[in-house]
C-alpha cells in the first residue's frame, strides 16, 4: 500500500501539473505502518529515510519474488533473486570490517550492508566531506569496554578495526552526524562541511576486489535548520534533465544558483 502511494507521489511530481505536491496521502499510509511518524511532532530525516527505503524494499521484494516464481515455473532452472529489489540495486552497498586482535594478530572480517553511511564530523568549525570520509575509514583501536572477544585467544582483547567498501552503491547517501554527545549533553554541530558537486572519488576507501565505478556527482541535499528540540527541513535537488538546482521549502519550490547548494545546514548528501 505504501509503495503504491509512493508511486502515485512520484507520478504527481513528474507530471508537472501543480506548482508543488503535498505528500499527505503517502504520509498518512506510511504512518499506519510506522505510528511514530504519524504524529505531527519533530522527527529525524535520516531515520525516516531508512524506514522508507526498508519499507519500499520489502514491498518491491515481494513483487519481485512473485514474478521470479512465475518465471521459474515456466523456465526450469531459472534463478530466484527474491532478496533483491530496485532499492537494493540503487542504494545498497557493502562494507568489510577488518578486525585484528592485538594479542595474537588473528584477523577476522565482518561484512555489513548499508544504505546510508553515517559520517563523523571531525571539526567544530570547518572541514571537508573528504575529512569526514577519512575519519570514518581510518583504522581505530578498540580498548577497554570496546574490546572484542577473540575466539583464537579465547578472551576479550584489544583490537584494531578498519572499514573498506567492497561494493559501492549506484547512489550513495551520506548522513552527517550533526547531533553529538559532548560532556554528557547532546548538542548539534554547526560545522561547515564543504562537499564537492562532482568528481567525488571513493577509490581510496574501496577494496581492491571491488570494480564498481567510484566517481560520484551530487544530486540532492537535505538541510536541517534549528536545534535539537525544534527545526525545519528543506531540500536542494538537481533536475536530472535540465541539470538546474531547485530549493524545496514546504510549498515554496524555487530555482537556485549552483553556489547556493553549498550550505552550512547540510544533513544528508545524495551522490
Amino acid at each position: 500500500e505504501s509503495a503504491v502511494a509512493f508511486g502515485c507521489l512520484v507520478s504527481d511530481i513528474w507530471l508537472g501539473e501543480f506548482d508543488y505536491i503535498s505528500p499527505e496521502a503517502f504520509h498518512s499510509i506510511f504512518g499506519k505502518r510506522y505510528p511514530a511518524f504519524s504524529k505531527r511532532t519533530q522527527h529525524d530525516a535520516q531515520e525516516f529515510l531508512i524506514c522508507v527505503l526498508d519499507d519500499l524494499h520489502e514491498a518491491f521484494k515481494e513483487v519481485r519474488a512473485q514474478l521470479c516464481q512465475e518465471r521459474s515455473s515456466c523456465t526450469p532452472g531459472a534463478r530466484s533473486s527474491s532478496g533483491t529489489s530496485i532499492i537494493t540495486q540503487l542504494f545498497e552497498g557493502q562494507l568489510n570490517y577488518d578486525i585484528r586482535c592485538l594479542t595474537c594478530k588473528d584477523l577476522s572480517v565482518r561484512p555489513e550492508s548499508f544504505t546510508v553511511l553515517s559520517l563523523p564530523i571531525p571539526s567544530t568549525t570547518v572541514c571537508s566531506l573528504q575529512d569526514c570520509l577519512e575519519c570514518f575509514f581510518r583504522r581505530d583501536t578498540l580498548t577497554r569496554t570496546n574490546q572484542i572477544h577473540c575466539y583464537h585467544c579465547g578472551g576479550n582483547r584489544d583490537a584494531t578495526v578498519k572499514a573498506s567498501i567492497t561494493k559501492a552503491p549506484q547512489i550513495v547517501i551520506f548522513h552527517l552526524k550533526r547531533f553529538a554527545w559532548q560532556d554528557k549533553h547532546r548538542r548539534k554541530l554547526s560545522t561547515t562541511v564543504c562537499y564537492p558537486f562532482s568528481d567525488l572519488n571513493l577509490s581510496p576507501y574501496i577494496s581492491a576486489s571491488c570494480f564498481n565505478n567510484t566517481e560520484y556527482s551530487l544530486c540532492a541535499v537535505v538541510n536541517h535548520a534549528g536545534d535539537l528540540d525544534y527545526g525545519h527541513y528543506t531540500a536542494f535537488c538537481k533536475h536530472s534533465v535540465t541539470k538546474h538546482w531547485y530549493s524545496f521549502d514546504d510549498a515554496q519550490v524555487t530555482a537556485i544558483p549552483d553556489s547556493a547548494v553549498q550550505a552550512d545546514t547540510a544533513y544528508l548528501l545524495f551522490y
